[in-house]
């Protein structure tokens, strides 16, 4: 029983003993008299049980088939196993299945599919003004996708942009790897000419991790 059923049976005990009208009973429970009938008579017929809400523990209406649910899972796995639930229910009413984005995240949730607390929240960023000028500074980075939607293997999309334009060149990869950078920046650099910076991440691949030799330090490298 809830709190407010647990109230309802002690008002309508009272009213069996003669303590209390129903009509005041009625105006604790916050219903009109009508209703307070209504559920009086329940518990006279069904004793406490009658005061439980009647649809508590059935399938609701709007429960969709385990049909459909379990074609949606399929979709999703198929498709989208890389979007969390409410890009994907976005994506999957485009093709015509019809659910909302938090049954959507209930049901991957069950199945393994989604855990909470998949997407930590990054450290606030201060807001920066962006560079000037074309040609300032370009941002360089790797973007893993399944960018072909299943019909072959995933691929990393190598992107340098523009700081001040937003001017873009962009290249597929296997991989995100040195030899890749450097095949976009050389794309770049003919098609624009060097930059004046050059802003990437730390990710391995742009910088040297290791400690240089006695001789790269002595030839300054």
């Amino acid at each position: 029983m809830s709190i407010k059923e647990r109230k309802r049976m002690v008002l309508l005990a009272e009213v069996k003993k003669g303590a209390l009208s129903l009509a005041e009973a009625g105006r604790t429970m916050g219903v009109g008299y009508r209703q307070a009938k209504r559920i009086w008579r329940r518990f006279q017929k069904m004793g406490d049980s009658g005061l439980v809400h009647q649809s508590r523990g059935k399938p609701g209406r709007r429960r969709k088939e385990p049909k459909f649910r379990r074609a949606v899972l399929a979709r999703y796995q198929q498709r989208y196993p890389d979007f969390g639930p409410t890009l994907a229910a976005e994506k999957l009413q485009e093709e015509g299945w019809q659910l909302d984005h938090e049954t959507l995240r209930r049901w991957l949730i069950e199945k393994g599919l989604w855990t909470l607390g998949r997407r930590k929240r990054q450290q606030h960023r201060a807001w920066r003004e962006r560079r000037e000028c074309f040609g300032q500074m370009v941002q360089l980075d790797g973007s893993h996708h399944d960018w072909f939607e299943g019909r072959r293997g995933r691929a990393v999309l190598m992107v340098m942009v523009d700081d001040a334009t937003n001017r873009t060149v962009a290249r597929f990869f296997e991989e995100e790897t040195t030899e890749a950078a450097y095949e976009v920046f050389e794309a770049w650099v003919r098609r624009y000419g060097l930059p004046q910076s050059l802003y990437v991440d730390r990710d391995s691949i742009y910088r040297c991790e290791r400690v240089a030799s006695v001789e790269e330090q002595s030839a300054g490298q």
